[in-house]
């Protein structure tokens, strides 16, 4: 069984040398994957509350390319082509997705491998911005200094604020955010010329009059640069989604099946965590919690007046459903397991109205969107580890497999010359200081740096500790045999001292070449820190 779970959990690396790309399976292989997952998909029965999966697809799918095409044009062109075949019924539709902030080439990468797996595919490609998670920090982090001695400093793109939902996430000063580029290209300068914040940042500041949503904000801007280099998405926050009257119904369901829903999310995870050895209940998401008969939901809630994001939770009573934030809020749904979920999605509806959001979490934001609005969706690495997960539940709840999905990464690094260390170097450094440790008499009379009066004693040591590890060892002298050479040991240490000293002087200036080549090798720097060329050269060709 073990090794069944093994089998089934993949394993995913970054890319480890720099301009390297990972897209699994092979780029060769993705149109035909994408034709594989349509007609799996179109193959796929069940019954979501009385409406069949496929008309809640179909329509899903509409209603995603309809708010994606009007919520795009409100800060850029949507191509005719593209509008042409959102009209289409049969066009192939990919999606990726993040949250909305200023992310690592690697991240970004995504982005533009999905508009050319969309054109290659003759489809189109939708990024979800996941407005749900926590805006956490408002600032990125910037190397500076020189190669020899370079650091790190954290810049912000807007004074702090409390951790919100970027939904909920409004910008708090203006100047700090019009300021950000300047500050980032003076810490910059010493070690990069040229950054792409500054060809990024006019069009994030174009947005702070029309949309002062801090994530919008930065997504919007970094869309409009993707067009600027040929880059041809859609782009959706996911809290639109969630208003989405088919993601309603696909809430509802889940809602009304919540016992079921619950009992496959936890035994999957508990095989995840069974097949990687995992002892943190955290990892890769927590468990749904069971508390006085009240089963947590894959869903957050608040609102705009409590921006406050608190999972939710259900439990049903006869023909009701009750739903709650165990804090401030319970609401009441006309919804059973077996009922029809039009009310319930209405009123799903209405509580957006008046300003109450609910709101997927991870491993329900893809489910509904690889089960109801896409061929395929492309993940990063973390992305695809947890949706793993989405896989098992999806076998256990439906009772069928979601279809494929995609692992899309890269590395790259910042154009910054510098020295790099000698791991051979540091290894023998090491050994040395190991060797002086348990055998100084190695060192003790080699480099003609004890004194003359001093060496017929240091000579006389050395004989004596000679004389200890010729013995051999027995039950009886076994202590008194290893007290004598850590005795002669310790009256040799300082004669060895000064080799010591030197070697470990050498020592830490390898390990402080560490910490520097740590700090300029990166791979997690904000894609708005480099140069246009190189990333050019990495986004804009197609994968091998």
């Amino acid at each position: 069984m073990l090794m069944d779970q093994a089998a089934q959990f993949r394993r995913f690396r970054a890319p480890q040398e720099d301009g390297q790309t990972l897209v699994e399976p092979p780029w060769r292989a993705l149109p035909e994957v994408v034709e594989r997952n349509r007609r799996h998909l179109a193959e796929m029965r069940g019954d979501m509350q009385g409406r069949s999966l496929a008309d809640l697809a179909a329509a899903a799918r509409r209603s995603l390319l309809q708010h994606a095409i009007a919520y795009t044009r409100q800060y850029r062109d949507v191509p005719r082509d593209l509008v042409d075949r959102a009209a289409a019924v049969a066009t192939p539709l990919v999606l990726s997705g993040h949250q909305p902030e200023l992310v690592h080439p690697g991240v970004w990468y995504k982005n533009f491998l999905l508009g050319q797996l969309a054109e290659r595919v003759g489809g189109i490609g939708v990024h979800l911005l996941i407005d749900s998670d926590l805006c956490r920090s408002a600032s990125i982090r910037v190397p500076t200094g020189t190669p020899d001695e370079p650091r790190v400093e954290s810049v912000p793109l807007d004074q702090p604020a409390a951790e919100l939902p970027y939904e909920q996430r409004g910008l708090v000063d203006r100047a700090t955010m019009k300021s950000f580029p300047h500050r980032v290209a003076q810490l910059l300068k010493p070690l990069v010329p040229d950054p792409v914040v500054n060809e990024l940042w006019p069009h994030v500041l174009r947005c702070l009059d029309e949309e002062p949503n801090l994530g919008l904000c930065l997504a919007q801007g970094r869309h409009r640069l993707e067009g600027e280099w040929g880059n041809v998405t859609l782009e959706l926050p996911q809290s639109a989604v969630c208003q989405l009257p088919e993601f309603g119904w696909f809430a509802a369901h889940l809602l009304a099946n919540l016992p079921r829903f619950w009992a496959a999310h936890n035994e999957s995870l508990a095989d995840y965590r069974m097949a990687h050895r995992l002892r943190g209940h955290a990892q890769p998401v927590p468990d749904l919690a069971e508390i006085d008969g009240w089963l947590e939901a894959p869903f957050w809630i608040w609102s705009d007046d409590d921006p406050e994001r608190r999972p939710l939770f259900a439990r049903q009573e006869d023909d009701r459903l009750l739903v709650t934030d165990r804090e401030r809020r319970t609401i009441d749904f006309s919804l059973t397991a077996d009922g029809d979920a039009t009310d319930a999605a209405e009123q799903l509806a209405d509580l957006a109205e008046r300003g109450v959001k609910i709101r997927t979490r991870a491993l329900a934001t893809t489910l509904f969107a690889r089960l109801c609005l896409s061929d395929m969706f492309l993940h990063g690495i973390g992305g695809a580890k947890y949706d793993q997960v989405t896989d098992a539940i999806a076998k256990r709840f439906y009772g069928f497999a979601l279809p494929e999905l995609a692992v899309v990464s890269a590395t790259l690094r910042l154009p910054i010359e510098h020295r790099h260390t000698d791991q051979a170097a540091q290894r023998s450094l090491k050994q040395q200081l190991r060797d002086l440790e348990f055998h100084p008499e190695r060192f003790a009379l080699v480099d003609g740096s004890v004194p003359v009066d001093a060496l017929p004693h240091v000579a006389e040591l050395v004989a004596r500790k000679q004389q200890w590890i010729d013995t051999p060892k027995t039950e009886q002298n076994a202590r008194q045999r290893h007290h004598e050479i850590v005795t002669v040991n310790e009256a040799l240490y300082p004669h060895v001292a000064h080799l010591r000293a030197q070697i470990e002087r050498q020592l830490n200036d390898i390990e402080r070449r560490y910490h520097a080549v740590a700090i300029l090798e990166s791979r997690e720097y904000a894609f708005c820190l480099f140069p246009r060329e190189p990333l050019q050269r990495l986004l804009l060709d197609s994968p091998p």
